[in-house]
């Protein structure tokens, strides 16, 4: 007797995850460009083979950022933080990019919605209308982070946003200027959002000298747009880990490096924390 099987449909990959800390941690690791996934809808816009879009994820992923931010949780010796992990790939939308934004990531078509790929080479069509992954991705993500800093607002009085990224030892052509200061860890700040003392606790936790690329090669820290320059009760720092120091370049398995820096991110989230 013949059998027919049928084969359980691979479930989407959820667009983000809220994971809950301890009630009166103010901090939110915030890792929105770890995930790889790209749901089949939109890879059927992309303009990328499948040996073009992997190696375009092996560059623009922030590798294992993820798992680094699971590590310093499980670490932090006093209070757990929330999470807020982006289960998505940058290569849907961006979600820390502004969708009006027309600074120079816009410009070489990375904007909210990428056009371009690393390489500046096409990702989109031309033409292409961002309109519809901005409303089903963009947006409720944002909401979904406002109200993750809201809530932390409301239960502690604050909230402290630690953007855990990384970054490829190299310079990639969309980095516009490149920058010659390339450190093991690059603090990137805001001007309203950036209070001196989250700035010295992080220069202590992480080590005085691998700090001296200061908003270099990337500046800037991710504030969802409510609070944005108004509430400074939200601070935030972003956190940019050069990728040779904890994994194999480009996208490879991690090495003890990683320990290293989930430890120094609990020992920061601890500082804050108090």
């Amino acid at each position: 007797m013949g059998y027919t099987h049928l084969m359980t449909p691979t479930p989407a990959p959820a667009p983000y995850r809220l994971l809950p800390g301890a009630e009166d941690s103010p901090v939110l690791l915030h890792v929105p460009h770890s995930s790889r996934a790209v749901p089949p809808e939109v890879r059927r816009e992309l303009l990328l083979d499948d040996a073009a879009l992997a190696a375009e994820l092996d560059l623009m992923t922030d590798a294992h950022t993820a798992e680094l931010a699971a590590l310093a949780t499980a670490l932090a010796p006093h209070t757990t933080p929330w999470r807020f992990v982006n289960g998505l790939s940058r290569l849907v939308v961006d979600p820390e990019r502004f969708p009006d934004d027309r600074e120079e990531m816009t410009a070489v078509g990375m904007g909210a919605v990428y056009t371009r790929t690393a390489h500046r080479a096409p990702l989109r069509p031309d033409g292409f209308d961002p309109a519809p992954l901005l409303g089903r991705y963009f947006h409720p993500y944002a909401e979904a982070m406002t109200a993750a800093v809201q809530d932390r607002l409301d239960a502690t009085g604050r909230a402290v946003v630690l953007d855990v990224h990384s970054y490829p030892s190299r310079v990639l052509p969309y980095e516009l200027p490149p920058a010659t200061s390339r450190p093991p860890v690059c603090l990137g700040t805001d001007a309203f959002h950036t209070p001196p003392a989250l700035l010295a606790h992080a220069r202590a936790a992480f080590g005085e000298a691998p700090t001296s690329g200061l908003d270099t090669p990337f500046a800037g820290a991710y504030v969802p747009l409510r609070f944005h320059g108004t509430d400074a009760r939200v601070t935030a720092l972003m956190l940019e880990l050069r990728r040779d120091t904890y994994l194999t370049e480009p996208a490879g398995p991690t090495h003890a490096g990683l320990t290293t820096l989930a430890k120094s991110l609990a020992d920061l989230v601890d500082r804050v924390s108090g």
